[in-house]
């Protein structure tokens, strides 16, 4: 049922909108009446700059605001057009205008003129330039006469400006040219243009017969009806001009200025059969359209709201379980409500990003008077809920001065979030790369060789020294955080998972992920993380940091991997010039002895075989003095699968065993 009554409401909307479309359609000819004109009319009409509606008139020319009049021109049209002959049917529309004009001289003597226009188009652009005083804003030197213009007018002019104007006070047809073809004298008629009083005028025209009449007379006389028309004429418009035309008035001032208004305006059209037909025509589109539309939406809208029910079921029974399996986590952070993590980073304000990453942005908020940083999964994200979970459980049961505090979390109208304690001075990766870091100099030898040893610390941790082994599977620069005291801290547990350490479970992850570059060449025969593939993720942070260069892209064709910096630091390495690795922004300012032994570990890490790695147990030792560095051959052995062990490894327990690789699956990268 409620189903039903959405589709019928969608139906009876249907309805209206026919009935609408049926109605705006149906124009059958231009009317309107104006007994006067004020502000809330100027809508209803089509400008140019010197036209306006003021003191109850339209103002062609002229100016209320008391600049200048001299040398204008203006024109002012009804918004819409009419449709004034139809080609398929040789009919043209009849029409009646009959409007009020009031011409007052400014000057002593006085002009120009004022017309009644028909034109193929509206707007600004259609007065043509230097149309002022004796053009009457019809024409203009340049365009006098051209057939191109598209325009008829009735002239009402006040001076005679051409040998062939009759006098000062005359009415005149013009046809794309401010030459009349007919013309007739006031002065016998009672009737004086420019005396500031109201004068009567009255354009006829029968489409049919294709006669024009013009009627003047002043306003204290009788009707147009019981007079003579001045100017009876046949006369054909629709060979002059476009199907559809606008209405209006032009009018211009010389060096002798007047106002000149129109103070009425009434303006019947008839109907010639196109109207009506599009209309039909459309609704009878329109009608068996809209049906079909009527069913399909309604199957969309009973799909889609099918779909958002099961959603919204599924996000629900999604909450339950993520907050089943944080709950039953043995050291369970705080769960924040949404509306405080709102407010604690301004609704999520953009200015708030301290980074962002594949799955998420980074935000900089305040809780309880305290700074932290707040982890914002993407809605789309595929990974998000899996991502929070891991990071929760994972991290929340980690406690290691090198790894990034969790504070708590937030699973709420599909929103999750994440709560750290906030790292002032941001990641590794901008203070290294970043241009707005002075590039990088504030990180000298000691920290950056401070930031090496305590990852290590970090993954030693996280491999040897917890309950169950965590692979944290995504080590790079923009997940090393650095404290108020420039000390590293390992972040960003999303990828991580937990693993047991006995002789039963292999020491792997059911997919790959991570971040190309600092992925291990076997990661892709594989498929499965595993401690060595974290080793050689440190192997290439190491240099990184050492170097002061980015892991480039990886390539990977028929067993031929490459790693940019592992090429570059090797390649030294194979000429006995290691040290010219170090990033020259440190200006030869570091320990030469340390910095050989961490580029040599690096390259110790990123071995191609993966057995040939050191364990982060062992790479600590070396980075503390405990053990010597291992040898590494000088040249960058080729990678082979399945990869040889040797026949002796004293980190056996940490090693893969040959037998247990298996073949690649899920491949996910960020």
């Amino acid at each position: 049922m409620y189903y039903l009554g959405k589709i019928s409401y969608l139906t009876n909307f249907v309805h209206l909108l026919i009935i609408f479309i049926f109605l705006v359609l149906r124009v059958d000819c231009l009317s309107f009446n104006y007994q006067n004109f004020t502000k809330q009319n100027e809508n209803d009409f089509i400008t140019t700059e010197h036209s306006y509606i003021e003191f109850g008139a339209i103002q062609v020319t002229g100016d209320a605001r008391g600049t200048s009049i001299s040398n204008l021109s203006g024109r002012i049209w009804y918004s819409q057009p009419m449709n004034l002959w139809n080609r398929r049917k040789n009919r043209t529309a009849s029409f009646n205008s009959t409007f009020v004009i009031n011409i007052k001289p400014e000057s002593d003597p006085w002009g120009e003129g004022l017309a009644f226009i028909l034109t193929k188009e509206s707007g600004y652009e259609s007065i043509p330039d230097e149309s002022y005083g004796q053009w009457l804003g019809i024409v203009n030197e340049t365009t006098n006469g051209s057939s191109l213009n598209n325009i008829f007018a009735v002239e009402f002019d006040t001076r005679k400006s051409y040998l062939d104007d009759l006098d000062d006070n005359h009415v005149g047809i013009d046809i794309n040219s401010i030459n009349s073809v007919n013309q007739v004298s006031l002065m016998d008629r009672g009737v004086n243009l420019s005396r500031a009083v109201d004068v009567i005028a009255s354009v006829q025209y029968d489409g049919e017969s294709n006669i024009l009449k013009v009627y003047t007379f002043m306003s204290n006389e009788t009707g147009v009806n019981e007079r003579n028309p001045i100017i009876s004429m046949p006369l054909d418009l629709s060979s002059y001009l476009p199907e559809d035309v606008f209405v209006g008035f032009s009018a211009s001032t010389g060096i002798y200025n007047q106002l000149n208004c129109i103070k009425a305006w009434n303006f019947t059209s008839t109907d010639i059969g196109n109207s009506n037909e599009v209309s039909l025509l459309w609704l009878w589109i329109l009608i068996p359209v809209i049906s079909v539309l009527v069913v399909f939406l309604g199957g969309v809208f009973v799909y889609f709201s099918w779909w958002r029910k099961k959603k919204r079921t599924q996000v629900l029974d999604q909450s339950e379980n993520i907050e089943i399996q944080i709950q039953n986590s043995a050291t369970a952070p705080q769960r924040f409500q949404l509306k405080d993590l709102k407010r604690a980073t301004g609704n999520f304000d953009p200015k708030n990003i301290l980074g962002r990453g594949g799955c998420g942005v980074v935000l900089k908020g305040m809780l309880d008077q305290k700074e932290v940083a707040v982890k914002r999964f993407f809605n789309d994200s595929s990974q998000g809920a899996k991502d929070l979970i891991a990071e929760v459980t994972t991290i929340g049961n980690l406690h290691h001065k090198n790894l990034v505090k969790l504070i708590g979390w937030c699973y709420e109208s599909n929103e999750l979030l994440v709560v750290y304690e906030f790292m002032p001075n941001g990641s590794l990766e901008k203070l290294i790369f970043c241009e707005e870091n002075g590039k990088g100099l504030s990180l000298n030898w000691e920290i950056r060789y401070g930031v090496i040893c305590g990852i290590a610390q970090a993954l030693d941790y996280l491999h040897n020294g917890c309950q169950k082994r965590v692979l944290h599977r995504d080590i790079k620069a923009s997940n090393i955080m650095l404290d108020s005291e420039l000390n590293a801290r390992l972040g960003d547990f999303g990828l991580a998972r937990t693993v047991q350490v006995n002789g039963k479970t292999h020491h792997s992850t059911k997919e790959i992920a991570g971040t190309i570059g600092y992925m291990a060449p076997e990661s892709f025969h594989i498929g499965r993380a595993t401690v060595e593939t974290d080793v050689f993720a440190f192997g290439v942070l190491v240099l990184e940091v050492a170097c002061g260069r980015k892991p480039g892209n990886r390539r990977y064709e028929e067993n031929n991997y490459t790693n940019r910096v592992i090429e570059y630091v090797w390649d030294l390495y194979k000429i006995g010039r290691i040290i010219d690795a170090i990033d020259v922004r440190l200006d030869r300012d570091f320990n030469e002895e340390q910095a050989e032994c961490v580029l040599i570990l690096g390259l110790a890490c990123c071995h191609p075989n993966p057995y040939e790695r050191p364990s982060m147990k062992t790479a600590l030792q070396i980075l503390t003095g405990e053990l010597v560095l291992p040898d590494i051959p000088t040249e960058k052995p080729a990678f082979v699968w399945p990869a040889k062990a040797p026949s002796s490894n004293e980190a056996s327990s940490d090693s893969l065993q040959e037998g247990q690789l298996t073949p690649i699956t899920v491949l996910s990268g960020r």
